[in-house]
């Protein structure tokens, strides 16, 4: 539970200086890293309540988050927002520098069936859990190929895969080299025995110039 209360004007200020201050809010009131991946899902970082107001008049009436931090000021003020603007807020918490379990793709995968669109899915920096998402979104509820679904893993999206944050690429990677070439689909092959998310990221290298980025420059969540 959060361990910000929104009932009484001093708690709302604490709530909003810890947002401004320890989540970087202060960065995102003018960017957000937004971009329409369909007419009926955009993909963002975290949205402050005014951003919430606006897309709402776009259409949106989903919210995704999935940095889960269930107990900090970004999620209080989020969820008080969809409750007082009529917008759904769904839960799927994915880290991005882990190798997603089966049920997170699974779950990711029935997600997308699941949800009333237009909606808006969100992590932090709107880069890399947002992306590896993304891909999840284009693969499974669009239909592309892992190989076309993977540009959602870009630069263009401030998405750095030199960085530890690259294991999410390596994963899709590895199917490609793995599971493709044998017929497989991405699905079949994250549930076969050649799917070890401990390996997989074991095996991964990041590069010192891309980790120095994303963990000291941009200290990425």
């Amino acid at each position: 539970m959060s361990g910000f209360d929104l009932n009484t004007s001093a708690g709302r200020r604490r709530a909003y200086l810890d947002y401004l201050v320890n989540d970087h809010a202060f960065l995102r009131v003018g960017f957000q890293n937004a971009h329409w991946i369909t007419p009926e899902l955009v993909r963002t970082n975290q949205p402050w309540p005014f951003q919430l107001a606006w897309w709402k008049k776009q259409g949106v009436r989903t919210i995704i988050n999935l940095r889960g931090g269930f107990d900090g000021s970004f999620y209080a003020l989020e969820k008080d927002a969809c409750e007082r603007l009529g917008l759904t807020m769904v839960d799927f918490t994915i880290t991005s520098r882990e190798v997603p379990s089966r049920e997170r793709v699974l779950g990711a995968r029935d997600l997308f069936a699941s949800i009333e669109y237009p909606a808006l899915m969100h992590c932090k920096s709107g880069a890399d859990r947002a992306g590896i998402m993304s891909v999840f979104y284009a693969h499974f509820h669009l239909g592309l190929p892992i190989r076309e679904a993977m540009k959602e893993l870009s630069l263009r999206y401030l998405h750095v895969k030199q960085g530890k944050t690259g294991v999410l690429d390596y994963v899709f990677e590895r199917y490609l080299a793995e599971g493709e070439p044998i017929g497989q689909s991405f699905i079949d092959w994250v549930m076969s025995d050649a799917y070890d998310p401990a390996a997989i990221k074991a095996d991964f290298r990041s590069q010192w110039i891309g980790t120095l980025l994303t963990e000291k420059l941009l200290r990425r969540e």
